[in-house]
């Protein structure tokens, strides 16, 4: 067996870091793990979030949910009721991500359902190259019974040719 050719994960001491470029790809990686803490915060939880930073290339970066508004006058007054307008914004935005969260539930499964189908297919299809005379002992009872559909569907197309 062959040494590793990386060092794997490391953990990374707390430090600054000097080399700009590193800093620069850090930072990106660090926003974008932070947003999707943040993301999932909302979700789970239901809760108001607000994210503002610059980076050290001077841009800056935010994640604010439900709206920058909304956020900005809980801070303010944590004890005033929104207005009516930032309340439907709110209800609006919450609305929204879980509408994609469905949809995002959905695509999921619509994936696991394909991938099992095409595993299932190129299964089928290693033992079509075998030869189903050597395979057809290795076949569960679904796969046997997909199998007599097909045999049977071929044996009478092959009857109505032969009538024809």
């Amino acid at each position: 067996m062959e040494g590793k050719k990386t060092k794997g994960r490391q953990k990374i001491p707390i430090k600054k870091i000097e080399n700009e470029d590193a800093l620069l790809t850090t930072f990106s990686k660090r926003r974008e793990g932070l947003y999707k803490k943040a993301s999932e915060l909302v979700r789970e939880c239901d809760v108001d979030i607000g994210i503002m930073m610059i980076s050290p290339a001077g841009k800056p970066h935010s994640f604010f949910h439900p709206t920058l508004d909304a956020i900005v006058t809980r801070f303010q007054n944590p004890d005033m009721q929104l207005s009516q307008g930032i309340l439907l914004d709110t209800i609006t935005a919450r609305n929204k991500v879980n509408e994609l969260k469905n949809r995002l539930e959905e695509l999921d499964a619509v994936e696991d359902a394909t991938i099992a189908r095409t595993t299932f297919y190129d299964q089928m299809a290693e033992i079509r190259q075998k030869g189903w005379w050597e395979s057809i002992e290795n076949l569960n009872a679904d796969e046997v019974t997909i199998f007599d559909a097909w045999l049977s569907d071929t044996c009478s197309k092959m009857c109505h040719r032969l009538k024809q």
